[in-house]
């Protein structure tokens, strides 16, 4: 039932470091694209005053983000719910923060679209939109691991791949969102925060 992600353990705590700096104290977060629910639950414990909304297009991701919030016991962690980013017809209606970890190179660039309007319709101005994972600058040179990586995802899947952040600055501002901030990650990730307007 419980699924274990190695990636997770090893980008929590830098992550954590950072939603410190971006998030709001109180409010209900929703994050997109829950994998197996262990950033759910390590952020849960670390943000005990956000009320934690994971969710996943995938029945197995949400069969074991709950799992893991069994095992766990954290009041502000709520149920998974489903959500295809690509869809218009989100289960929540407003969310004081979003929050996409790794869920962009791997997912047809329609979910990322979807995730932009989404974002743009339930945050509040200044609401953050929080974004992690490998991206694509075009003033930045491409580390060759993510090179890699970016040729592996296309050769699985020619609708994968790292994305430029140039086009995904153009997708927020099309949905009335703005980039903020840019933290530098370990194993050349990068956290990007987007706020409404």
């Amino acid at each position: 039932m419980k699924r274990h992600a190695p990636a997770t353990a090893r980008n929590s705590e830098a992550l954590a470091a950072v939603l410190a700096q971006e998030l709001p104290r109180t409010g209900l977060l929703l994050e997109i694209a829950s994998g197996s629910g262990e950033h759910a639950v390590f952020m849960a414990a670390r943000f005990p005053d956000l009320a934690w909304q994971p969710s996943d297009i995938d029945p197995d991701a949400l069969a074991s983000v709950d799992a893991w919030a069994q095992e766990t016991g954290h009041p502000n962690l709520l149920p998974a719910c489903a959500l295809d980013a690509s869809q218009p017809d989100w289960p929540i209606g407003r969310a004081d923060a979003v929050l996409c970890v790794n869920m962009i190179h791997i997912s047809p660039w329609a979910a990322t679209e979807g995730l932009f309007a989404g974002a743009g319709r339930l945050l509040a101005p200044s609401a953050p939109l929080v974004l992690y994972g490998p991206f694509i600058e075009e003033q930045t040179p491409t580390a060759e691991s993510n090179q890699a990586f970016d040729a592996s995802l296309r050769a699985r899947n020619p609708d994968w791949g790292l994305r430029q952040v140039e086009a995904i600055d153009a997708l927020a501002a099309a949905n009335g969102l703005a980039r903020t901030a840019r933290h530098s990650m370990p194993a050349n990730n990068l956290t990007l925060v987007y706020r409404a307007a």
